[in-house]
């Protein structure tokens, strides 16, 4: 004897274990976009040289920035010149042979860029680069 029965539920696609990968997956992308901080860069007009020499930037390297008002960037940080003494003495204790690029505006005040390589004389950092735009790029 055949036995009958009726189906009273169609069949579905359970999309409750779908959802808990998508819900995973962004969580994943958003966690991970946010370990890596874009650093603000600070708005300069660099001076132009026709001959450089191009140098691959390495995660000890400090930026100072002078802008067209003289104000001192550490790292994209506002620093005064107490500050700069006190960031360029961190980075001597913490690697006496650190890297600093000096950033300067093709108008900053010229006094300022003296005194971020005076700093750094006085804290025994030698090795400091100018960074300057490429003259012949057109």
């Amino acid at each position: 004897m055949a036995v009958r029965y009726e189906e009273d539920e169609k069949p579905e696609v359970s999309l409750t274990s779908m959802m808990d990968c998508i819900f995973l997956m962004l969580i994943f992308f958003l966690v991970s976009s946010q370990l890596k901080k874009v650093e603000k860069e600070v708005p300069l007009e660099l001076p132009t040289a026709c001959v450089t020499q191009s140098v691959k930037a390495t995660p000890d390297l400090i930026k100072v920035s002078v802008t067209s008002k003289g104000e001192l960037y550490v790292n994209s940080r506002p620093v005064g010149s107490a500050g700069l003494r006190a960031a360029l003495t961190e980075a001597k204790r913490e690697n006496p042979d650190r890297r600093i690029r000096l950033d300067g505006d093709v108008y900053a005040p010229f006094r300022s860029i003296v005194q971020v390589i005076d700093t750094c004389q006085q804290e025994g950092l030698t090795v400091v680069g100018i960074h300057t735009a490429d003259g012949l790029q057109k």
